[in-house]
């Protein structure tokens, strides 16, 4: 029985001239999609059927891309959970940010809670998939991977250490079709009253490494960093986590 599983792609933007092209984390979970399913994964996209972009997905090797038509503006999230809702997807995959519009990264949370599935964040492969559960990697930081065992229907949030994406070749992405589906259109209200302004990276603490050799110096540079104050809180509730956490904030001055 073959896997069920649909990838959600947005419209990127290229880093330098800012021109419209397939997203880079999309396309890896895109890439990651066709690896679980071969020719029956199903890829949707909210919003114009008529951008250009879209076909470079479809160059991936895909015959259809389904597009939930709306206008710029529009609500993606109301649109995406009522077809996801009725698809009898075991697998959703995603970026984690868009490229372009408000770029927050909160689509795939908000996603998962209207639909009450777990979420994964940071997802680097899908190892297995047997009966109602699947077996994930799961990125950390610095190289480091954790296997999680999560029920199925699941929403995952694919990292850059997936698969790197496959070329688009040009005459798939002319031949693919783009198949438009109509929607409910609801208007985003909050994104109509805010400004954009282009994201800035945050700055990063520095540490003063004092080594005298170059070993010394690449060893202190890749290790795994520990903390002294570290607590380790289970089995507490809510409101004593969230005072734990609130302490740490106020600590280290994030929160004033």
């Amino acid at each position: 029985m073959s896997t069920h599983v649909i990838s959600l792609v947005s419209i990127g933007a290229h880093p330098t001239s800012g021109r419209p092209r397939r997203a880079e984390q999309d396309a890896r979970a895109v890439e990651l999609g066709l690896q679980l399913a071969g020719d029956n994964l199903q890829v949707l996209h909210a919003g114009d059927v008529e951008e250009p972009a879209l076909r470079a997905y479809l160059g991936m090797g895909l015959e259809q891309l389904l597009v939930l038509e709306q206008p710029q503006g529009a609500d993606a999230l109301p649109a995406l959970s009522a077809y996801l809702r009725d698809a009898g997807a075991q697998v959703v995959l995603t970026g984690s940010q868009a490229e372009t519009g408000e770029g927050s990264g909160m689509l795939p949370f908000l996603l998962a809670e209207s639909l009450g599935w777990p979420l994964v964040v940071g997802l680097a492969q899908v190892e297995s998939i047997d009966g109602s559960s699947a077996l994930v990697l799961q990125a950390l930081p610095r190289g480091q991977r954790r296997r999680l065992k999560v029920r199925l229907p699941f929403l995952a949030t694919v990292d850059n250490a997936a698969p790197k994406p496959r070329q688009s070749a040009f005459g798939p992405a002319r031949r693919g079709v783009l198949h438009a589906e109509d929607v409910e259109i609801i208007n985003d209200e909050l994104l109509a009253v805010a400004t954009l302004q282009p994201a800035k990276p945050r700055p990063k603490r520095l540490k003063v490494i004092k080594a005298k050799s170059g070993a010394d110096r690449m060893k202190a540079a890749t290790a795994k960093a520990s903390g002294g104050g570290g607590q380790v809180l289970k089995g507490l509730s809510a409101e004593a986590g969230a005072e734990a956490i609130l302490k740490l904030l106020i600590e280290e001055g994030v929160v004033r």
